[in-house]
């Protein structure tokens, strides 16, 4: 428990599940963001990982949880709340994705089959990947909301639905993580830190090309291929907003000697926007939708 005992997360943080509903009674463009069709296609390809691999991270978290301190054990229930309602707002904006025309089949197919590999894997195995993948949410959440110029234009319910995610990815950055530190506090510094960073090696190995293939692959279905196409993706990632560019550093630290994702200190950026979802807030646990206490239970 030591390794707990020093974690940088704060200890008045709060994780409030706000339970915001998004776009049920709007269509949705296919270049939803300001006629972008880059930015909106590097949306849609993310958002169609969400719901099952959040899941993922929910069970590879309460695998975990057994002995933990009744801190993080309230935090590993409000973030399960929190993932749940994402899982559940994104199978509603890929729903409407696909009403616009987009076929999804394909980036869904790549989806499962990264579910049936995991199903392989020992729990210790999922963590690990997923403190990785909560590192790469949290880094573009934080890029998404320190950039005010990003959703300028975009259809209002759907920057809505990314602003609210940013929000909360920020806000439960360090729950993973601190059930990783429980679950290894048997496990020397080296091993610990040699096992993380093999898993991010390899996460980021996968993680990029796999958002620049499904941008593709939507990009194709609106007539857009070549290598005009493929250099507009690259200045998206590298130029302008640069979200792979402005990932590189907050990537780079997470090899650093006692890494921790509270290290950096960002809730301000939380309550820059938390006023625009006061009233999603969830009441208490024992109030909450069925389905939501039972995913945290």
């Amino acid at each position: 428990m030591s390794s707990l005992s020093r974690t940088p997360t704060p200890q008045d943080l709060s994780i409030t599940p706000r339970d915001r509903r998004f776009g049920r009674d709007d269509r949705q463009g296919r270049w939803w963001m300001n006629g972008d069709p880059i930015a909106s296609v590097f949306h849609t390809a993310l958002s169609v990982t969400f719901p099952k691999g959040e899941a993922m991270f929910i069970e590879a978290v309460k695998a975990h949880r057994d002995g933990v301190p009744e801190k993080l054990a309230r935090e590993i229930r409000a973030f399960t709340q929190q993932e749940v309602i994402h899982s559940r707002e994104h199978v509603v904006f890929n729903r409407k994705a696909a009403e616009a025309g987009y076929d999804l089949s394909e980036l869904e197919a790549d989806v499962d089959n990264v579910m049936e590999l995991i199903k392989t894997r020992p729990p210790i195995v999922n963590l690990m990947a997923t403190i990785a993948l909560e590192h790469y949410t949290a880094m573009m959440a934080a890029i998404m909301l320190k950039d005010s110029a990003m959703y300028d234009g975009a259809e209002p319910e759907w920057a809505a639905l990314w602003k609210w995610h940013a929000i909360e990815e920020i806000e439960h950055k360090g729950v993973a993580y601190d059930t990783w530190l429980h679950a290894t506090r048997d496990w020397s510094r080296w091993r610990r830190w040699k096992a993380k960073s093999l898993m991010m090696v390899a996460i980021t190995a996968r993680f990029w090309p796999k958002r620049i293939r499904g941008m593709k692959a939507l990009l194709q279905q609106d007539g857009l291929t070549g290598w005009r196409v493929s250099a507009r993706i690259w200045w998206f990632m590298l130029g302008y907003p640069g979200i792979l560019r402005k990932s590189f550093l907050p990537w780079l630290a997470y090899f650093m000697p006692g890494f921790h994702p509270w290290n950096h200190d960002d809730r301000q950026l939380i309550k820059k926007f938390e006023s625009d979802y006061a009233d999603a807030v969830m009441p208490s646990h024992s109030s909450v939708a069925p389905e939501l206490a039972t995913a945290a239970a």
